[in-house]
């Protein structure tokens, strides 16, 4: 009779059943470790970024309807709303509805669209993302605490040239990057109109 002595290789059948299950553990635990990590960051980027989807058109040429959107909603608590932003708010007339609209006035400025044109504190803005210019006219002193907006898609948008202006406390965030379609992913920012109204 031969007896049998088990090789360092080998090991004990119990202490291979005792490794297995470590190995388990262990490969459950960092599962675990994972998916808690990923659910910290997801509900810590929802607290400053809201995901919107772009439903309408009147945002043309700059943002098409479908395109998933980052809006930086912590943006106007540690910064201020600036001329070219595109911001999205709770629509004054029927708060249950959000809007997406490019602030073209602040508080204080002097809004003028006539032959085409606007004019903020009589400096004619370089608007070279509008769909086409606009075919209104009208004059506005944009109160304290509140904006004026227009959309890109000037003769198709429901903005401030229609319904007045927006108030500080509608505005829910800044809207800063397009992340889909991936082939149309692109950052949101118009320095242009920003300096030719100063």
């Amino acid at each position: 009779m031969t007896e049998l002595t088990p090789t360092p290789e080998m090991g004990h059948p119990q202490e291979n059943i005792n490794q297995t299950k470590s190995k388990t553990a262990r490969v459950v635990l960092e599962a675990l470790q994972t998916i808690l990590l990923a659910l910290v960051l997801y509900f810590l980027i929802d607290s400053f970024m809201a995901r919107v989807r772009v439903d309408k058109i009147s945002m043309r040429p700059t943002l098409e309807p479908g395109q998933l959107l980052l809006v930086n909603k912590t943006a106007y608590r540690f910064g201020e709303v600036q001329r070219g932003d595109i911001v999205v708010f709770h629509y004054p007339l029927n708060p249950s509805e959000d809007y997406i609209k490019r602030v073209i006035g602040v508080p204080g400025d002097a809004v003028l669209v006539e032959n085409g044109e606007v004019f903020v504190n009589g400096q004619q803005l370089v608007e070279d993302y509008i769909s086409e210019p606009p075919a209104y006219s009208g004059e506005w002193l944009v109160p304290e605490d509140n904006y004026f907006v227009l959309g890109d898609n000037r003769n198709q948008s429901s903005d401030s040239h229609r319904w007045g202006f927006v108030p500080e406390e509608n505005m829910l965030g800044k809207a800063i990057f397009v992340y889909w379609p991936l082939n149309e992913i692109k950052t949101l920012n118009h320095p242009l109109v920003v300096k030719a109204a100063n």
